[in-house]
């Protein structure tokens, strides 16, 4: 089943439809779905690795609760 976005994309190149040609070939996609397709993905690979960064660094910038040196405490 092919994604609506992605149809969308493809029919509203208009000027640019060469040159996205081009580059799907020259990046070996046999034709400009997979191109836009593999666009996508990369795109939303970097949304979800940007994301876990930023949790990543939210729990290192929380404070630990200070080690007491003896038992008794």
């Amino acid at each position: 089943m092919k994604n609506q976005e992605i149809a969308k994309i493809i029919e509203n190149l208009r000027g640019r439809r060469g040159y996205e040609e081009k580059r799907a070939s020259k990046l070996g996609f046999t034709c400009l779905y997979d191109y836009f397709e593999y666009k996508i993905s990369k795109k939303q690979k970097a949304i979800e690795n940007e994301q876990k960064e930023l949790e990543a660094a939210k729990a290192e910038d929380q404070p630990k609760p200070a080690k007491k040196s003896c038992s008794c405490c």
